[in-house]
Formats: C-alpha cells, sequence, structure tokens
C-alpha cells in the first residue's frame, strides 16, 4: 500500500542529473585551460560550459536510454518489394547525432584550438552516450584523407565540418551537413587490411571506379559516404562511396546484416556489400594505407578519448553515490577502504584525461616535434587507455553493490561500452607492434617522446627510475615482439606520469608515481599506500552539480 513506513525510501543517493558535465572535471578544466591559447580561453570554456550542461541534462540522459532500449534495425526492402537497404534508428538517437554534429565535434579541422576543444567536448559527450561517436569519430577523421585529393576535400570537407545535421538519404551536394562511416576490414583478413579482396575496376572517367566485394565491419551505415579500401590494378587504394549519386539514384550498397553486439547498442555497425558499387579514388592507386594514415591515428586518438570519458562517469558516478550513501555508521566516502577505492579509480581516470588533452593539443600545434610524437604517444596512449577502461567501469560499478547491477543506474551501460574501444581501430597486439614500428623506422618519435617525459627530470624519483628502466628495456632489442605489450605500457605509464607531475596537484602525482612507477600497489584497485593523501584526490573527482 502507498505510504506505508516500509516504502518510504531513504539513504539512496540523488540521479545525478541537471549539472555540467565539463566544469564539474577539475582534470578536465585545467587541460583545456593549460592547453588553449589565452585569447581563446573564455570563449571556449564557455563553449565547453554550455555544451556540459546539455550534456548532464535530464533530457540528454532520457534520449541515451531511449536510443538504448530502442537499437537500430534493418529493413533490406519496401513494402513491394524493392531494395533499399536502410538502417530505421529511434528519434532519440537523431537528437543526440544532431546535437553532437551541432556542438562542434566535426569542426576540429576548420576552428582554432579546435582540436583541443573538440577533444574535451568528446570527452564530455562520450558521457551521455558513446554510441554516436562512431559516426562523429568518422566524419571528424575523413578530413585528412580526403586532403589526399584537393579536389574532393573541396566539395566535401564543407559538409563534414559543418555543425548541420540532415540524416535525409540525398545526394550530397543538396544537404549542408554530410556524415561519414568507414569500411576497411573484411572477413578474411580483419586487421590485416592488405589481405583484402574487394575488387576496384576502373570506369571510364578518370577517378571513378566500379567496386565489387564484401566489408565484414562497416561503420555507420546510414552516412553520406564511407571511405573504404579495395585492390586497384595497381594494388590497395582507397575509395571514397557515396551513399546516394548526384542524380538522386541509390548508389548500390547492400547491408547484408547489423552485428548484434555486445555494448554500442545504440549505433548500427554491419556487413555490406558492394556489386558494381560506383567510387571514387582518394590519393594515388596502390597507397590506400598511406592514404588512411592521418584518418587513422585521429580515430585512435578518439579511442584515447572515448575510454576517457567513460572512466570519467563511471568514477564521477561511483564518488557521487558514495558520497551520499551511508553504511556502518558513516558516509562511504568517508570509509578508509572505500576512500583508497575512488582515489585508485580517479588517479586513472585523470591519467587518461591528461594523456588524451595533451595529444588533441599536439594536432592544434601541428610542428614537426608534436607530429613525431603522436607517432608514438598515439598507439601507445590507444593500448594503455582503452585496456584501463573495462576494470575501471567495473570497479565502479561495485562502489554502488548490487544498485550498480541494475540497468536504471546506467553503470550496466558503461562496461558493455567499456571493451570497444579497445577492440575498434586495431585491437592491443597491432597497437603495440606499431609502436614498435615507429621505434624501429623513426628515429624522431623516440627523441620527441623522450623530450616530453625528460621536461621534469629529477621531479620525482619513481619516474626518473622509470625513464631509466624503459630505457634500459629498449637497449636490448632480442624478442622485442615478444614483449612488445611489457613494452609499450611503460611508455604510456611513464608519459602519463610526466603529465601529471608537471600538471596535477602533488596529492595526484604522487599518488600516481607511487602505484604506478614506483610499484606501491597491489593487483586491484584500492590498493593505493595508506600514507598517501587520498582524501584531497577523491575530493578533486567528485563531480558538483
Amino acid at each position: 500500500m502507498a505510504g506505508t513506513p516500509t516504502h518510504t525510501v531513504t539513504n539512496q543517493p540523488p540521479p545525478l542529473v541537471g549539472y555540467d558535465v565539463f566544469s564539474a572535471d577539475r582534470a578536465l578544466v585545467e587541460a583545456v585551460e593549460r592547453h588553449t591559447d589565452p585569447a581563446l580561453l573564455d570563449e571556449v570554456r564557455d563553449e565547453l560550459s554550455a555544451f556540459g550542461r546539455a550534456t548532464g541534462s535530464a533530457q540528454v540522459q532520457e534520449w541515451a536510454v531511449q536510443a538504448n532500449e530502442n537499437p537500430p534495425r534493418l529493413r533490406t526492402h519496401d513494402r513491394y518489394g524493392n531494395r533499399v537497404d536502410e538502417v530505421e534508428f529511434h528519434p532519440a538517437w537523431h537528437r543526440l547525432l544532431g546535437k553532437g554534429v551541432s556542438a562542434g565535434l566535426t569542426t576540429a579541422w576548420v576552428r582554432p584550438a579546435g582540436h583541443v576543444r573538440r577533444a574535451a567536448g568528446f570527452l564530455v559527450w562520450t558521457q551521455a552516450e558513446a554510441g554516436t561517436g562512431c559516426p562523429l569519430s568518422m566524419t571528424h577523421a575523413a578530413v585528412p584523407a580526403l586532403r589526399a585529393d584537393p579536389a574532393l576535400a573541396a566539395e566535401w570537407e564543407p559538409r563534414l565540418t559543418s555543425t548541420i545535421y540532415d540524416r535525409d538519404l540525398r545526394p550530397a551536394h543538396l544537404k549542408a551537413g554530410a556524415v561519414f562511416g568507414m569500411g576497411m576490414t573484411e572477413k578474411q583478413g580483419g586487421s590485416d587490411v592488405r589481405a583484402n579482396t574487394t575488387a576496384a575496376r576502373p570506369l571510364a572517367e578518370e577517378g571513378t571506379y566500379e567496386l565489387t566485394g564484401h566489408k565484414w565491419f562497416c561503420s555507420a551505415p546510414m552516412s553520406d559516404g564511407f571511405l573504404v579500401l579495395a585492390q586497384a590494378p595497381e594494388g590497395l587504394s582507397c575509395f571514397l562511396v557515396p551513399r546516394v549519386l548526384e542524380d538522386g539514384t541509390r548508389n548500390t550498397f547492400l547491408i547484408q546484416r547489423l552485428k548484434d553486439k555486445l555494448g554500442n547498442r545504440s549505433n548500427a555497425s554491419s556487413e555490406v556489400e558492394f556489386d558494381g558499387t560506383w567510387a571514387r579514388r582518394v590519393g594515388e592507386e596502390g597507397r590506400g594505407v598511406r592514404t588512411i594514415l592521418e584518418m587513422v591515428t585521429a580515430t585512435r586518438l578518439d579511442c584515447v578519448l572515448g575510454s576517457a570519458g567513460l572512466m570519467r562517469q563511471a568514477v564521477a558516478q561511483a564518488i557521487h553515490h558514495c558520497t551520499h550513501r551511508e553504511a556502518f555508521g558513516g558516509k562511504l566516502i568517508d570509509k578508509p577502504l572505500m576512500r583508497n577505492v575512488l582515489a585508485d579509480l580517479a588517479l586513472e581516470s585523470e591519467a587518461a584525461t591528461a594523456l588524451a588533452l595533451r595529444l588533441a593539443a599536439a594536432y592544434d600545434d601541428g610542428g614537426e616535434q608534436e607530429r613525431a610524437l603522436l607517432r608514438l604517444a598515439v598507439p601507445a596512449a590507444k593500448y594503455w587507455v582503452t585496456k584501463r577502461c573495462t576494470p575501471v567501469t567495473v570497479e565502479a560499478a561495485e562502489c554502488l553493490g548490487g544498485n550498480g547491477y541494475v540497468e536504471e543506474s546506467g553503470l550496466p551501460r558503461l562496461v558493455r561500452e567499456s571493451p570497444l574501444n579497445s577492440i575498434w581501430e586495431g585491437a592491443g597486439n597491432v597497437q603495440a607492434l606499431d609502436v614498435l614500428r615507429a621505434l624501429q623506422r623513426e628515429p624522431g618519435a623516440f627523441d620527441a617522446f623522450l623530450l616530453e617525459v625528460g621536461r621534469v627530470r629529477g621531479a620525482d624519483h619513481r619516474l626518473d627510475g622509470a625513464v631509466k628502466n624503459l630505457l634500459t628495456e629498449l637497449g636490448e632489442l632480442e624478442g622485442v615482439e615478444g614483449r612488445a605489450r611489457r613494452l609499450v605500457e611503460r611508455m604510456a605509464l611513464v608519459l602519463q606520469g610526466s603529465l601529471l607531475v608537471r600538471h596535477a596537484p602533488p596529492e595526484v602525482a604522487d599518488a600516481f608515481c607511487a602505484s604506478r612507477l614506483g610499484g606501491d600497489w597491489g593487483s586491484s584497485f584500492g590498493t593505493l599506500p595508506p600514507t598517501l593523501d587520498l582524501a584531497s584526490v577523491v575530493e578533486r573527482a567528485r563531480p558538483l552539480p
């Protein structure tokens, strides 16, 4: 019966809603401040704060729930039997994607401080719903690839960097904004794209081809265009496949099925067939991998940002819960063991944020030294940060107890999403081997790395020791492939440690270096040295609605 004492709700935290997701994240705010030109800082802060308020609103959180509870559906034919190959989304999905586009998450290449402000926005937006990250990331990352063909870039770049989302399937030249997907991998090759068998036959018009083949993973199949790899007469090449041709007819783009994924449920990933599909070559024939390299780097950085966003939201939810929940005579957040767990999680989140924004700033700088750093640091960060995401989200869910295992808490969605970025755009081994290639073929990349971590030489003996041990590891290259994960993990930790020593409060840097670099740490979260100032670490990470 309603109103009886047994149904009086007590000792439950209020929902974490109606707050500024950006401004409540001290580590992110400080990263934006140090990487943004002071003349632009007020504009950037105001923009990100407005976006943070939208992200934390009840309306956007409801859209996220609706988009996940009503996943996309494939409609291959219309009622008359005509092939249409369309994916139907819940209206909430379109509202979310439209919000991301209008907030500038595809405009980094054409705005001052574009990459830092876009990276911060992407990290914030991921905390509302990560599913829209795929088309937003593909659209953003397509720009540098298209610039291999100035004519194509002139045609498409204004659409891809637009803040207008137009969901209709019609010729791109009639739209004020467009989004992109990609189709690289195939059944027989996976990450080994050179094993692709999709064939590209040249047509009479220069630079145009007819594609025949399949793609095992095609992201965002309702996009306006796709970058795909196929075998041309001179070898593996990159192509632009428009969804709708200029005369208004549908290009041949046969969606065979949608992937039934562990997480990322609101987003459509598909298998597609090309059968006489019209395409335009991007870049030189036979140099497809080189054409997409910058695109791959951009999407890998988005994997780092996406994982940092998921970790931040998981930590925010855990600290918020423990701030309000009482047990065993006091607030959970004041219990020494829970404080240790929360502080440990907060360290992981702040280190990921600091590294991700540092790499975004390297894009904005654009200098030779910064480009060299990106060559090594992006795959290292992609390897390590995305690997840390799953244990962080699982531990955060445990902080909520049984409540964290219930869908309404939102934590199960974060847990299901957490492995994605480690797998997408090349799984762990691919990233580790890419770091080895950079070390062996591009000595300037390691020089840039050493310069970066060397900026705080002598500031912390544990960081200095970790750098020395890393150099020892690199001095013995025999059997290095079998040690690649170990090596790349150490590189990422040293880079994170150097950033925290330079920029984070002393209690955060001290805790990170003691545990991650000094070895005073257990095998699970909550095993930090008890002598550290853990209360300050937790307080810094607490979201303030």
